[in-house]
């Protein structure tokens, strides 16, 4: 049996891969979620531009999650694609009840820093493999998501 897929790496590695690209798929959805929450509850006088950057923000992650999925199916495995799983596996920890603008942007800021940590380490377990495909899209959302940490800290006046 050949060793390498039709994409030229080889198919063990790409299911270490595939299990590291699913976990941040995980934190993805939980963090999703965690921005519809924020964007449907948020109250007080910076109602109208967070409301409007949630959206943004969970509009982002949205398609973003659809582009981890189809890497993961374009490496020949599956996506997660149940919530238990995803909360099962997640860091990024679903978020109850915050309608404040301190405390939704603190959670956000908690939630895309976790985020960053592991598209680091996805990023470096497809260096070593040679795979671009998957290093060009998670270098893109990390640079999306770097932008996104700046003004949600500037926001806080840190």
């Amino acid at each position: 049996m050949e060793s390498h897929n039709e994409l030229g790496l080889e198919r063990r590695d790409t299911k270490d891969l595939a299990v590291k690209l699913n976990e941040l798929l995980a934190n993805y959805h939980v963090y999703y979620q965690n921005l519809r929450a924020f964007h449907w509850n948020i109250k007080g006088g910076n109602f109208f531009a967070l409301h409007a950057k949630f959206e943004e923000l969970y509009t982002e992650a949205f398609e973003t999650i659809d582009e981890i999925a189809e890497r993961i199916l374009t490496l020949r495995h599956v996506p997660m694609h149940s919530f238990s799983d995803f909360l099962a596996t997640s860091r990024v920890q679903e978020r109850k009840g915050l309608t404040s603008d301190v405390d939704t942007v603190a959670a956000t800021v908690e939630n895309i820093g976790q985020i960053i940590h592991l598209e680091r380490e996805v990023l470096a377990l497809a260096a070593e493999l040679d795979d671009e495909g998957t290093q060009g899209l998670i270098s893109d959302n990390l640079n999306t998501l770097e932008k996104n940490l700046w003004m949600l800290n500037a926001f806080q006046g840190s």
